[in-house]
């Protein structure tokens, strides 16, 4: 009776086993066809491809609606390996119809296998004429997807604009928003601008056999999404001014930035040497760029935006607007100079002119005595306990004129420039320093670097008695009402307006009455100029021009540093005034200076070697 009992138990507890492995399959069964979607997927992936359809970038135009960056049609031929087949496919066709190297191709199936269900680019750049050759042939697994490349009508700013590559590892990481295979802006306009210019991607259904060929949309379309092109942005750049500027810079290394100081729009930045921008889209993308990269000028590298040169003569005009806030110095007050400024046994030369001079005449015949003097009375000034402080007063009155700092420009790679701090010079004198130690620091010497920027912003500084707008490359975006806020509030210097009419008769004399920069005197547009001669220990020294005009209602404000250019009104200031003189009066009266300037090579022993 016992055995028969525990017999029963042990039947019953084996049929509520056999019933729960039961429930647990025919559970997993209903999840599996029911619920759980990924089979589906998989199914469906047997029998559906994605194809991303990449939108057009947005274009750029300069100031007067002439395109400055198009966007043309070209294809990547894709791959999918496991689309491919058994019987695989004639890859000598497929080579020769495309005009691809066979290296290339095996080399790009072999990196396909890895992952054999996801498309692989096998090569870019496909034109439409090739496209439609491969159409006409079937080669099994391989289709082409529609893209849109960069083209310049006028083939000017390359530095500017910058370029598009395909986006590397790194910045995959960076921007998680981005997948392999996808082109970004990597400098210039195109890498500020990224999240407008991109545009968004859509995507295309398509059903396909078991040979791979296309039968045709998914559901008709039910389910594809259009791409978004990118929008289109109207430049500040005045694209004759900056083909102009680019022809007058060929030859020199340096920069020239135009800038309208009513509004603080670019209208012309010039790096140089330049490249023509189109050598870096296409097949032979890759070898320009080292090519360019391998260059002793570096080509690649904006100038205009990133080097730091000291500024020389032209910072005379910032120690003389100090003075006169500081109350230090009157536009009337004379200092002599006999061939420079000398204590004991430090001298600072300056060339020979009349003397003693005032402010005004100073400025015009740019004179290093002058500002030798006036530098001193601000860093001794007797209402500073010590001249250190004195220092740190200076030193937040350049700062308040954009140096020593970014101005905050839609360029994302600008420089700062640097202006030397107390701390500074306390580590290299070990605390024992004072004026005369720095006394370089009053001609733009020293351990001052600007970039041609800042050195722009300085004439729409003078232009506008105090003020200036953030230099900015854009001037209107499609679907925007206005830019960001920043660029439409001014900045204002420390200086008031009243003490920059003195320095601003002063450039004025120097181009009109008989300084250093008579030779950009424009009949008619009371041009205003500042020469600058920068010292350079390794090789003939830079040579830099700063002006603005017309006087009283300025249109233009410019910037123009060549290394080893020589004094500033050898070269700087021809490219300044026949610049100036092209966009105010829309044609150029001095062909033969044109082509004197055009035709001026200069030789540099760190470049050339």
């Amino acid at each position: 009776m016992i055995d028969n009992r525990e017999g029963y138990r042990r039947s019953r507890t084996l049929r509520w086993v056999v019933l729960l492995v039961f429930g647990v399959i025919v559970g997993r069964l209903v999840f599996i066809q029911l619920l759980d979607r990924r089979y589906v997927e998989l199914a469906k992936a047997n029998v559906l491809r994605h194809v991303v359809q990449f939108p057009a970038r947005g274009e750029v135009f300069d100031r007067n609606g002439e395109y400055l960056v198009q966007s043309r049609e070209c294809y990547d031929l894709m791959v999918i390996s496991r689309e491919i087949g058994r019987q695989g496919f004639d890859t000598a066709q497929l080579c020769a119809v495309l005009g691809l190297a066979r290296e290339k191709v095996e080399r790009k199936l072999a990196d396909a296998r890895m992952r054999p269900r996801a498309p692989q680019v096998v090569a870019s750049y496909i034109s439409k004429e090739d496209k439609l050759r491969f159409d006409e042939c079937h080669f099994p697994g391989f289709f082409t997807v529609c893209r849109t490349v960069r083209q310049y009508p006028r083939k000017i700013g390359g530095n500017l604009l910058g370029y598009v590559s395909e986006a590397n590892p790194d910045y995959l990481k960076r921007h998680p928003g981005y997948k392999a295979g996808d082109y970004v802006g990597m400098s210039g306009v195109e890498s500020a601008y990224e999240p407008l210019l991109k545009g968004e991607k859509g995507v295309r259904i398509q059903e396909i056999d078991t040979h791979g060929a296309v039968k045709g949309s998914y559901m008709g379309g039910r389910y594809d999404s259009l791409p978004v092109s990118g929008r289109y942005l109207v430049s500040t750049i005045d694209a004759r001014l900056q083909l102009l500027g680019e022809e007058l810079m060929r030859g020199k290394v340096g920069a020239a930035v135009a800038i309208e100081p009513a509004t603080g729009e670019i209208l012309m930045m010039v790096s140089s040497p330049s490249y023509d921008p189109d050598e870096l889209v296409g097949r032979e993308r890759g070898n320009n760029y080292m090519r360019m990269l391998g260059n002793k000028r570096r080509p690649l590298y904006n100038r205009a935006v990133k080097a730091k040169y000291p500024p020389g003569s032209t910072f005379k005009l910032v120690q003389g607007l100090i003075g006169l806030q500081e109350g230090v110095l009157r536009p009337s007050d004379i200092h002599p100079c006999h061939l420079g400024y000398q204590v004991g046994r430090l001298k600072m030369a300056c060339h020979a002119h009349a003397s003693p001079l005032d402010l005004r005449f100073a400025v015009a015949t740019s004179c290093n005595a002058y500002f030798c003097y006036v530098f001193r009375d601000i860093l001794e000034n007797r209402k500073y306990e010590s001249l250190k402080e004195g220092f740190d007063v200076w030193r937040d009155y350049v700062e308040s004129f954009g140096f020593g700092r970014k101005l905050g420009s839609d360029f994302l790679d600008e420089g700062s420039g640097y202006v030397p701090d107390r701390g500074f010079y306390d580590r290299r004198y070990r605390g024992s320093w004072n004026a005369l130690t720095v006394l370089s620091l009053s001609i733009g010497q020293g351990e001052l670097g600007c970039t041609p920027l800042q050195l722009a912003n300085l004439a729409c500084i003078v232009a506008n008695r105090g003020y200036y707008y953030i230099p900015h490359i854009v001037k209107r975006i499609e679907g925007q009402d206005s830019l960001d806020r920043r660029f439409y509030e001014r900045r204002y210097t420390k200086v008031e307006p009243q003490h920059f009419e003195p320095i601003v008769e002063g450039m004025w004399r120097g181009v009109n009455v008989g300084g250093t920069s008579t030779a950009a005197c424009l009949d008619g547009w009371d041009v205003c100029g500042k020469t600058g001669t920068a010292q350079n220990p390794h090789g003939r020294d830079h040579s830099t021009f700063l002006s603005f005009a017309p006087k009283d209602d300025p249109q233009i404000a410019i910037s123009v540093y060549v290394e080893n250019g020589g004094f500033g009104a050898t070269i700087a200031l021809p490219i300044a005034s026949l610049l100036e003189e092209f966009y105010l009066t829309d044609t150029i009266r001095r062909p033969e200076l044109l082509q004197r300037v055009k035709n001026m090579q200069i030789y540099y022993p760190a470049y050339d070697k």
